[in-house]
């Protein structure tokens, strides 16, 4: 049988205190970039419609049937544009166990052709949103919002084109940097000496 652990006993005025003596904090804001803020709002836009149509279905017993298709594109844009942030910052899923037993040569050939691989690949899918997107035209949306859907696409649209800039960015600073987070993790992360 466990026994309870009996903390001191303090009072409020130097529980106030406590806090105090932490100090301040700075805060800074110059990590972000617009596509971080536009992320944000769209997932707080998909908050307010989920919890909206918790509460018209659980509370209501009356569901808006709309509030689910809007959160659904919602989720679009969050995945889409929010991706483009894991771009900016490079910090995608990759595998890099084998740069750990290859020559440093042959690492940085790999790295540079991974480099160019994404660009051309964000670039083409992009082009192929472009496409689909003016496939779609202005068809309306499924529920009672007469909206087009096509501007879910522009959304996904975007977001596939910052990731392309993004990932020239990326390639461009490896290139001038002389190697990459697949060729030196630990430059990225904090932990070299």
């Amino acid at each position: 049988m466990e026994q309870a652990v009996k903390h001191p006993a303090i009072s409020a005025e130097e529980l106030a205190h406590s806090f105090e003596e932490s100090g301040h904090v700075k805060v800074s804001l110059s990590g972000f970039s617009a596509e971080d803020w536009i992320t944000l709002g769209i997932f707080w836009v998909m908050v307010a419609l989920v919890f909206l149509q918790f509460f018209t279905r659980y509370a209501l017993n009356d569901s808006y049937a709309w509030t689910e298709e809007l959160a659904t594109y919602c989720l679009i844009g969050v995945v889409f544009i929010g991706a483009s942030m894991c771009t900016r910052k490079d910090r995608h899923i990759q595998v890099d166990i084998l740069y750990r037993f290859m020559p440093a040569a042959m690492c940085r050939v790999m790295s540079t052709c991974v480099d160019i691989l994404r660009v051309g690949f964000l670039g083409y899918v992009t082009l192929l949103v472009w496409k689909y997107t003016e496939i779609v035209g202005d068809e309306p949306m499924t529920t009672l919002i007469t909206w087009p859907k096509n501007a879910v696409y522009w959304v996904a649209l975007a977001g596939f084109a910052i990731m392309t800039i993004r990932a020239l960015q990326i390639a461009w600073k490896n290139w001038r940097q002389g190697y990459s987070i697949l060729e030196k993790p630990e430059a990225y992360d904090g932990t070299e000496d």
